[in-house]
């Protein structure tokens, strides 16, 4: 049974193959080789680690090896073909839907790291274990749009320049007026300070005031760790202890969101309404 509808897997897996580069297929003069897996299936498995979690060594079996998973995810690590995807997707939705970039939202979420690795550190949250913070920016409608890796035991505020920084990505295509929410750990001068150098209006939740989260625009990025949490497992326990890997994972998983989101909001903007007129 696929771990994602192929709705979604389907026209992810055909803009991924067209990022794929072409290789020339070199026949041994004794047809002793042993072919190459299909690009798809090692795709498959891919998304399945990423949805469940856990070894590779447990999603492999006799149609792809671990080795062939993890040399594949490698190269296509290399050729940057996750990042280019997960671009593809945001630029696809914004010409379908359009990307609510006046309004955009940025938060810290800490996850589990139990093999530690690069970006990870001591949980202040799981009694000082190994653990992995995803600082990420949304846009209004809480669309992952960039993100930065760090430990656990990093401060929001600092990771609020490179997060931001990740908007680059979009040009000279971004609105003349950003406002940026963000909640109380980012009550700060050097954030209001880094707010007005980027030429951002900034809205802060003061410290020591409880507001409501759903009084505020800052709701859209809980909603996005939600989604990658509790719809990706990979995400939720990292045990990839390499940097560029676990940015590679959430690349992927944004693209799925960013795709899921897409097809919702097309069917209900673009849907042909075949139901019969009332009669009067």
């Amino acid at each position: 049974m696929p771990v994602l509808p192929s709705s979604i897997t389907d026209p992810l897996w055909d803009q991924f193959q067209a990022l794929l580069p072409k290789r020339a297929v070199a026949a041994h003069p004794l047809g002793c080789h042993r072919p190459r897996i299909p690009d798809r299936v090692v795709f498959d498995k891919l998304l399945a680690r990423l949805v469940l979690g856990g070894t590779y060594q447990q999603h492999a079996d006799h149609t792809c090896s671990a080795t062939t998973m993890r040399s594949r995810r490698d190269e296509w690590i290399a050729n940057g073909l996750f990042e280019r995807l997960h671009r593809l997707a945001l630029e696809a939705y914004d010409e379908a839907i359009g990307l609510d970039l006046e309004n955009l939202v940025v938060d810290g979420c800490i996850v589990k790291a139990p093999g530690g690795g690069q970006n990870t550190g001591r949980s202040p949250v799981d009694r000082g274990k190994s653990g992995l913070k995803r600082s990420v920016l949304v846009d209004g409608g809480g669309l992952p749009l960039g993100w930065v890796l760090a430990g656990a035991n990093r401060n929001d505020s600092p990771l609020l320049r490179p997060t931001l920084e990740t908007l680059r990505l979009f040009g000279f295509h971004l609105p003349p007026s950003i406002t940026v929410h963000l909640d109380a750990s980012y009550d700060s001068q050097p954030t209001r300070a880094l707010l007005e150098e980027l030429g951002c209006a900034g809205r802060i939740t003061p410290k020591g005031q409880f507001v409501p989260i759903n009084h505020t625009h800052r709701w859209v990025i809980e909603r996005t760790n939600s989604w990658h949490n509790r719809g990706f497992k990979a995400l939720a326990i990292v045990t990839d202890r390499r940097a560029v890997v676990q940015d590679a994972w959430v690349a992927l998983a944004s693209a799925v969101i960013v795709i899921r989101r897409l097809l919702r909001r097309a069917w209900t903007a673009y849907r042909w309404d075949a139901r019969p007129a009332r009669r009067p």
